[in-house]
């Protein structure tokens, strides 16, 4: 059986000067994102120190993400994805503009934090298509896979950045525990909230990077002549449905995917471990944000210099089955170091299953249904982990102590990924068995 070639080095992809050009902007962008991600977090704990409301984050981002991403996937096949882009990288700039202007005024309401939540998720509907999409567009075909590569080891290193750094700047900035003040905006605004809506406001600048490389772009990004049809967009939309769904290894890691981070999806609730559990604060929260990250980052640098053995679907599967016994250690983790490894760990393992997932995906659709297959994607994607967060509030809110709770359900999450992983391999011998295409 013939083997795939060994991988040129993917720093070499940095060469073509468009790609690099998104690549180095979308790091900036990323970065000032997991800020935010770590900031409204806390931000809403300071408001609540409720595990339901922490929950409820993930639930208000990922409604609009279902409701927009399929119209998302056409829009990036219809038109210029550069330009759709343009529109929404714009959007989530001033939806951040206004979390840090209400924020520092001190007139972000818990409805107003899930609004603009929602807000930037709807706007990352049509965002994330365009953007997987417009890759391929910037390389040529032999670079794709550095190109993708290179892309993993950006994102999970804007992953550790940003947490870590919103941890820092919140613990700097006189951040203030919730447990000893009342919890509402009155009382979280003299240590916290300025500080929170800096962080906001860094986020809004750092899109400024990908919109200035867009602009800045000489690549032609429009449809390839041909591939854009005159078909009603619901045909549009029912022919990428058609092509995912009737792709059965593609429906199998994408269902698998969607149910190890729903059972699994429980990170809403690290602002209750670092106050009450581990009682690290605010810089150990951010840090704890960035763990998964760091794994992940570890996994990617090594997957893009070595090949994944050949039975991808056997480590897929064993994949899934470490993401769901490092979540059960993230749950019972006495001490701060054995969460930080345990949630390191839950990253490593999920870069693994993603890169077989991801691979997967570009190989088997064709261009013209890249921006559909993606926006499909991102329902199980994204909606996993999202609808996760918020099964995993609900079940910590069910008891008194919250701390509890949160190890309880961390746990309980673990324990029934564990169990998919198995029903999977027993019942699919389509994943179990499955390998990459190779070259002669």
């Amino acid at each position: 059986m013939a083997t795939p070639p060994a991988p040129s080095r993917p720093y070499h992809v940095l060469r073509h000067r468009d790609f690099r050009l998104l690549w180095g902007s979308q790091f900036v962008s990323l970065t000032g994102s997991q800020m935010q991600v770590v900031a409204l977090n806390w931000h809403i704990y300071l408001l609540t120190g409720s595990p339901l409301a922490l929950g409820l984050v993930g639930l208000t981002r990922v409604v609009p993400v279902i409701v927009f991403s399929l119209w998302g996937g056409i829009v990036a096949d219809r038109f210029d994805r550069r330009r759709v882009m343009l529109i929404s990288q714009s959007a989530m700039a001033v939806f951040s503009t206004l979390l840090a202007l209400l924020t520092f005024r001190g007139h972000a309401s818990l409805g107003v934090l899930y609004a603009l939540n929602g807000a930037t998720g709807a706007a990352s509907a049509f965002d994330n298509p365009a953007r997987q999409s417009l890759v391929p567009r910037l390389v040529p075909p032999k670079d794709l896979a550095s190109a993708l590569a290179l892309n993993l080891v950006m994102f999970h290193a804007a992953f550790i950045g940003g947490p870590g750094l919103a941890g820092l700047l919140l613990a700097g900035g006189g951040a203030a525990m919730p447990g000893a003040a009342a919890r509402t905006v009155a009382g979280a605004h003299a240590g916290s909230l300025p500080v929170i809506a800096a962080i906001y406001a860094v986020n809004a600048l750092s899109f400024v990077a990908v919109i200035g490389a867009l602009l800045l772009m000489r690549t032609n990004t429009a449809p390839e002549p041909g591939t854009v049809t005159d078909e009603h967009p619901l045909d549009s939309l029912k022919a990428g449905l058609r092509f995912v769904f009737t792709t059965p290894i593609m429906v199998w890691t994408m269902g698998l995917d969607f149910v190890a981070t729903f059972f699994a999806g429980s990170l809403s609730l690290l602002p209750i471990f670092a106050d009450q559990v581990l009682h690290v604060g605010a810089a150990g929260y951010g840090w704890l944000v960035a763990a998964p990250a760091l794994g992940a980052l570890l996994g990617s640098i090594y997957t893009s210099v070595v090949h994944l053995p050949q039975r991808q679907g056997r480590v897929l599967l064993w994949a899934i089955a470490a993401y769901g016994a490092t979540t059960i250690v993230y749950g019972l983790g006495p001490r701060y170091w054995i969460v930080f490894l345990a949630l390191a760990g839950t990253g490593l393992s999920d870069l693994v299953s993603t890169v077989i997932r991801q691979t997967l995906r570009q190989l088997l659709t064709p261009d013209a249904l890249r921006g559909r297959m993606t926006s499909v994607n991102m329902i199980f994607f994204m909606g996993g982990p999202q609808l996760g967060e918020m099964e995993a509030g609900l079940v910590a809110s069910i008891f008194t102590s919250a701390a509890l709770g949160a190890r309880v359900s961390v746990v309980i999450g673990g324990m029934l990924t564990l169990a998919a992983a198995a029903v999977v391999a027993a019942r699919s011998r389509l994943v179990r068995d499955y390998e990459p295409p190779t070259t002669a």
